[in-house]
């Protein structure tokens, strides 16, 4: 191989003799428990230091490439089993079931568009306030970087999340707060404290489809209840009380995932009426609160958590890889929350909680988010317009947020468009992967942070050309 250039960086040199080995032994030069070259005799090769090459045969350890004999030197390991192609292409054959999206847009290559996911992208994120408070975590104390974090969380940050409760007109006390990695932790975490095995379950139809997956793991019966623009369907509400006597209730009160309905406050008040009635407990999930323009009616406020908590998270707004969440409940609720944490989690994620706390402390997330909003804002216009330009029509009128749920021209099936637009590198979100009852059939959820790129809309407009599918 060509020697590398010496006037670039260490790091780029030992990428450079991780690479000249790969090499040897993918061309067979090193075949299986060959011994490699000594470390002064493959730096002069290189025309590289020694401790570079150090440094590169102990990361090819590490990989599992080569292995360390002590005393004797490194040799090149068994070869990898062949990765198949159909392993890490889209699944095209995969049922559209609650887990749908999730999986295909998990596991999507780069090359692949995500118009179906339910985050942002990468680039959207405030990585520069990231990166410094990474910086910060970096000199925190050993025992912040090593020891396991208080069942509750960080008390400073708990301390400052009821604070920006408060803003919404949820009181909560810090002591009411629990830190979790995530918001789906979170009500796996309440849903283990609240539900036994065949427990009915109410959710929105249709409803972020994670709930259907969740719920499902938990073994509860679910039933849907339509969803209006303002709300639950009242009358279905109580209806389905009457029937089917259930013991939880799952919700967006702003921002619904997937439609973008808002709950007005005449349809919240008879809700918590109903659940009172019913001794009928509500959790609340919050994590899209950041992305307002203007604050919701929540039930938590109205209700001043008694039998409503209230969840939230900043993986959809600061860092999917941070993972914070957090859960606003009952005070009598408290004490069991925290053997359960305890029992399933242990301790709580105290780096993560540092990082979060270091971002609001110093406005960073503040100014953040309200470019995030205007920037939501011009993503929607535009997302909206090109889709009315293919005839798909958005569920409501001026939606805000980042999601936008349309319904498609008669005689176009969204599963079908789907798996065609799946087949041209496009993560689309078919509306019966949200729906319970399997009536959104010609409805599909839009993430307008992720439809950017002008190739989505072209892919999309193909695969509905193409489709010969009927709504249902």
């Amino acid at each position: 191989m060509d020697n590398p250039d010496p006037n670039t960086g260490s790091g780029t040199l030992v990428e450079a003799v991780m690479s000249a080995i790969r090499q040897r032994i993918a061309a067979r030069a090193l075949t299986p428990g060959a011994r490699l070259p000594s470390i002064r005799a493959f730096a002069a090769t290189m025309q590289v230091s020694k401790s570079t090459v150090v440094e590169a045969y102990e990361r090819l350890a590490a990989e599992g490439t080569i292995r360390s004999r002590p005393g004797s030197g490194f040799y090149a390991a068994g070869p990898l089993a062949p990765l198949s192609l159909a392993e890490i292409g889209p699944q095209l054959d995969r049922a559209v079931d609650p887990l749908w999206v999730s999986r295909q847009s998990l596991e999507a290559g780069s090359d692949m568009l995500k118009p179906g996911c339910g985050w942002l992208p990468a680039s959207w994120m405030p990585q520069a306030a990231l990166r410094r408070a990474l910086r910060s975590a970096a000199r925190a104390t050993d025992e912040a970087l090593a020891d396991y974090g208080t069942p509750l969380g960080l008390p400073a940050l708990r301390q400052l999340l009821a604070r920006r409760l408060s803003a919404h007109g949820v009181e909560a006390s810090p002591d009411q707060i629990m830190l979790t990695e995530s918001g789906t932790q979170a009500i796996d975490l309440l849903c283990r404290f609240l539900l036994e095995p065949g427990d009915t379950v109410l959710v929105d139809d249709p409803c972020y489809f994670n709930f259907h997956a969740l719920l499902r793991a938990h073994q509860a019966k679910v039933v849907g209840v339509p969803v209006t623009p303002s709300g639950p369907d009242v009358d279905l509400f109580a209806q389905a009380l009457a029937e089917h006597r259930p013991r939880l209730y799952i919700t967006n009160s702003a921002l619904h995932n997937p439609t973008g309905a808002v709950l007005s406050p005449v349809v919240a008040h008879r809700l918590l009426k109903l659940a009172d009635q019913s001794d009928l407990a509500i959790i609340e999930d919050d994590i899209f609160a950041d992305f307002e323009h203007s604050p919701a009616p929540r039930l938590a406020a109205f209700d001043g958590l008694g039998r409503v908590v209230q969840i939230g998270s900043f993986s959809k707004t600061l860092s999917a890889s941070v993972r914070c969440g957090f859960i606003a409940a009952p005070r009598d609720w408290m004490e069991g929350l925290t053997d359960l944490k305890i029992a399933t989690s242990f301790g709580g994620g105290h780096l993560s909680s540092e990082l979060v706390l270091s971002l609001l402390k110093d406005g960073s997330y503040r100014k953040h988010v309200e470019q995030l909003r205007a920037r939501l804002s011009r993503a929607m216009a535009e997302t909206a317009d090109r889709l009315k330009s293919l005839d798909i029509a958005p569920w409501i009128d001026q939606p805000t947020g980042m999601f936008l749920w349309c319904r498609l021209p008669d005689g176009i099936e969204a599963a079908d468009v789907a798996r065609r637009a799946l087949a041209d590198n496009v993560v689309l979100a078919p509306g019966n992967a949200f729906s319970l009852s399997l009536t959104a059939g010609r409805f599909m959820r839009f993430n307008v942070a992720q439809c950017a790129d002008e190739r989505i809309f072209r892919v999309l407009e193909r695969a509905m050309v193409a489709s010969p599918g009927k709504a249902g």
